[in-house]
């Protein structure tokens, strides 16, 4: 996307079903609310939604068959919160923006953050639903509990950016992780500085893609700091993916995507092959994109 696509208030999330994230986060935005409420309220529709199956509720579970989240959230002021190997907890969004105003830490881990959750009202629930336990049973019998590798719909993350009617910009993103991952896995996505940055001087941006890859390079903060030094989100995106293809044994396997908001408003994306999408939602439009890609 060119930088002559600048509008506030905006927000800007990866793949299809962030056109609905961000359905979500507009209302807020358009009656004046704050970029981080956006974000949140976004999130929390593709964690709530069965269909998605890379995040929150309807998640693919790890080898072991349990559904453990991730998510963080950033806001304007520099706060942020994370939540990692959380289970049987419906939002992990909205647990990671109370570990950001309510305690003195950034990341919450597993029973920890599931005692946490519980302790402000959230309550204990199964995560695996009927569709996903049929999907995790037949895997398991096809590879006999041994990891399957990232194929294309492995990476489906929810990041969101958002720059409210103030100028100000938030961001947040919120996983279940690889499917059939090893148990205890964590990615890039509850990663600040990696999975997602946000610096309101300068703009966001958040990763999607194979978390290794991305927490190799701290992906989100390159990007950052690459507009910090004058690139458009789209270049800057671009120079992150072109560290990670650099790094990598074989790019070619793997897929990784970046999107970028800067204070202009100005937005843009790159991913590292064909396939990554971004909804972009401003001035009452929302629609889906393909990414340009560097192989």
């Amino acid at each position: 996307m060119k930088a002559k696509n600048r509008t506030i208030p905006a927000v800007i999330s990866t793949w299809k079903h962030g056109l609905a994230a961000n359905e979500a986060a507009r209302k807020i935005l358009a009656a004046g609310g704050r970029a981080l409420d956006a974000v949140e309220q976004g999130a929390r529709v593709s964690e709530l939604d069965p269909s998605v199956n890379n995040v929150g509720y309807g998640g693919l579970p790890d080898r072991n068959g349990e559904v453990t989240l991730d998510a963080c959230i950033m806001d304007e002021l520099g706060n942020a919160g994370a939540v990692v190997f959380l289970k049987h907890i419906k939002n992990p969004v909205s647990v990671a923006r109370l570990v950001m105003e309510k305690t003195p830490h950034v990341m919450l881990a597993g029973e920890g953050a599931e005692q946490f959750a519980l302790a402000h009202g959230f309550k204990r629930e199964n995560l695996l639903t009927p569709a996903t336990k049929v999907a995790w049973e037949k895997w398991r019998k096809e590879n006999k509990g041994c990891s399957k590798k990232i194929g294309k719909n492995n990476h489906d993350t929810l990041g969101l950016l958002a720059i409210d009617r103030r100028g100000n910009i938030a961001g947040a993103c919120t996983t279940s992780g690889l499917a059939w991952k090893m148990p205890g896995r964590v990615g890039d996505s509850p990663i600040i500085g990696a999975g997602l940055f946000v610096d309101n001087e300068v703009g966001g941006a958040v990763a999607t893609g194979h978390g290794e890859a991305v927490m190799k390079i701290a992906g989100a903060m390159v990007v950052v700091e690459a507009m910090r030094h004058g690139l458009s989100p789209r270049d800057a995106c671009r120079e992150a993916v072109r560290r990670i293809v650099k790094q990598q044994h074989n790019p070619k396997n793997i897929q990784v995507g970046f999107i970028a908001l800067n204070k202009k408003g100005e937005i843009g994306a790159f991913s590292i092959k064909t396939g990554f999408k971004f909804a972009w939602c401003a001035e009452g439009k929302n629609k889906l994109f393909p990414s340009e890609h560097i192989l």
